[in-house]
């Protein structure tokens, strides 16, 4: 089968917006090539991949998020439907960048592989290591690897909001009980499994990374310890933690942090990242207003991590 790859061209903070949008309307699957989203192999911070220095030269200097489509007869209504809602992107004055789009045939064997060439295994934190099933490790003792196949657009976990919760999980998990609030492809509760969470519930309204979540699970032999369900924390358990991870955005965290007080027990810690610089202040904002002592805020590029704690 022949498919359509489209380029959309935009900005760091637009890249999440716009790989959402092409999903909406159709798209099979997203790729983001993003600088910022590959740490400099020659400033060492903690966070690095193997990673060959060229890799980054060859990347664009824009971002760029790249989609698949059938070249069939869905394919002229789906690109109706994306140039139609691509500028609602831009409300509000957004950093969305040009929004501009480039397409070009593709055979069928390509576009699935493709992305697997920017995929490669790094370490997060001191001990975890992040690993995609394709590629080789040397593991350090010590090491706990996260093995991992993302799937399409559901988290490979290089995103520097991933790596800032992998590492404040590393410092906050010590036993006990784990959620994992938007667990994407699971990759934040395979890693609080793997640094000794007894009982994970790992949440996600969309079915598709539900059931990219719980391959991985499997994969990783962790199925008796983390439980994958399909829903909304707030509406479908009342299952309480001793640490919760979301890993979304900052509209959703600002409004469920008060609400979510409920599943975390009274000194728990609550961390929570996908929160872009400009938002940082609101989401401390509401935090505070929740009730929550905020302990400590990481940014890393364009992102903030922080974690807090419910009063005792």
């Amino acid at each position: 089968m022949e498919w359509i790859k489209l380029t959309v061209h935009t900005t760091t903070a637009g890249a999440d917006p716009v790989s959402d949008l092409l999903i909406d309307c159709g798209a099979e699957g997203t790729m983001v090539e993003d600088r910022a989203d590959i740490p400099d192999p020659s400033k060492p911070s903690g966070y690095w991949e193997i990673i060959d220095p060229k890799l980054i030269e060859s990347l664009p200097e824009d971002v760029q998020v790249h989609c698949w489509l059938k070249a069939d007869e869905s394919l002229r209504g789906i690109l109706q439907a994306i140039r139609t809602a691509l500028p609602s992107l831009k409300e509000g004055n957004r950093d969305v960048g040009p929004l501009t789009i480039d397409s070009e045939s593709v055979s069928d064997e390509d576009w699935s592989e493709v992305w697997k060439q920017y995929y490669k295994p790094f370490r997060a934190g001191k001990r975890l290591v992040v690993k995609p099933n394709w590629e080789e490790w040397d593991a350090q003792p010590g090491d706990l690897i996260i093995r991992m196949d993302p799937g399409m657009a559901f988290g490979s976990g290089t995103h520097e909001t991933t790596g800032l919760c992998l590492e404040l999980l590393e410092e906050a998990v010590h036993g006990g009980r784990v959620i994992d609030v938007g667990c994407g492809s699971g990759i934040l509760a395979i890693g609080a499994a793997l640094l000794g969470a007894e009982q994970v519930l790992a949440i996600d309204i969309d079915p598709d990374a539900v059931r990219v979540a719980r391959e991985n699970v499997e994969n990783n032999g962790l199925a008796d310890r983390i439980d994958v369900v399909h829903g909304n924390l707030l509406d479908s358990t009342d299952a309480v933690c001793d640490v919760c991870v979301a890993n979304i955005i900052a509209d959703v965290i600002i409004g469920f942090a008060k609400p979510l007080c409920a599943h975390i027990v009274p000194g728990g810690v609550f961390i929570c990242s996908g929160i872009i610089r400009e938002r940082e202040e609101d989401v401390l904002l509401a935090l505070t207003a929740a009730g929550y002592q905020v302990e400590e805020v990481r940014r890393r590029g364009e992102w903030v991590a922080i974690r807090s704690r419910r009063p005792a």
